[in-house]
């Protein structure tokens, strides 16, 4: 799936995932397993300006990332979890054809293949475990390797996962729950459940509040890890 365009043509809404403060001097390519996830990172970033690729598999992004010679790419953010292939192997393949490029893996199996621990070319990665527990690690990582460093969120450097609490929630919340993950925005939960956009809204703010988080992507994150949801 290749949603690159469709962020040429997006609503200039105000960004709510909140993750990304960071201004990134070049252009972004962000691939991810399933819409709602590639939408969630790419709104986590001050705009859609800078991202000129958002794709779910790997050989879109690498054919994205090769025909970029002229105006390289500066940081390519991915999951670990691709609809095809692999985040690590993407990784691997983007540092060898373009060495230049930084790179931030979004491990959504809490953990780096063995094979991968110590390799040079792996720069940062973010376990889905510390970010559901705080929104802060994906913007340390891209800090860090934007400044030449290398990055492992506290769960893999500890070896422990954090406490996770899974409350319990309503019919309507895990209708709600079902629809963020489906990747659909206020608006569109509004049209799906014949409610005002401003009810979908509130409904989605409830939701964070019950699961304890900031954001779409933390509050499916969340979902998943808890056993409520699937993407």
């Amino acid at each position: 799936m290749d949603l690159t365009a469709f962020l040429a043509r997006a609503d200039k809404e105000i960004p709510d995932e909140g993750l990304e403060s960071v201004e990134i001097p070049g252009r972004v390519a962000v691939a991810a397993k399933g819409r709602f996830l590639l939408r969630a990172l790419c709104r986590s970033f001050r705009g859609y300006s800078r991202i000129t690729c958002a794709v779910t598999d790997q050989e879109t992004c690498l054919n994205y990332l090769n025909d970029g010679a002229s105006d390289p790419y500066t940081l390519l953010v991915c999951t670990d979890y691709l609809e095809n292939g692999n985040g690590f192997d993407l990784v691997r393949q983007a540092r060898l054809n373009c060495p230049s490029i930084h790179t931030v893996v979004l491990a959504l199996g809490d953990a780096i293949p063995a094979e991968c621990a110590d390799a040079p070319w792996l720069e940062a990665v973010v376990a889905e475990a510390d970010f559901v527990d705080d929104q802060q690690p994906l913007q340390a990582a891209v800090l860090a390797v934007l400044g030449g460093h290398s990055y492992r969120s506290p769960s893999l450097r500890s070896g422990v996962l954090p406490y996770l609490s899974c409350p319990r929630l309503t019919p309507r919340e895990y209708e709600v729950l079902d629809l963020l993950a489906s990747g659909l925005s206020d608006r569109e939960i509004a049209k799906r459940l014949v409610v005002s956009d401003e009810t979908a809204h509130t409904y989605t703010k409830r939701l964070l509040q019950t699961l304890n988080v900031h954001n779409r992507l933390q509050a499916v994150l969340k979902g998943m890890r808890c056993g409520m949801v699937q993407i």
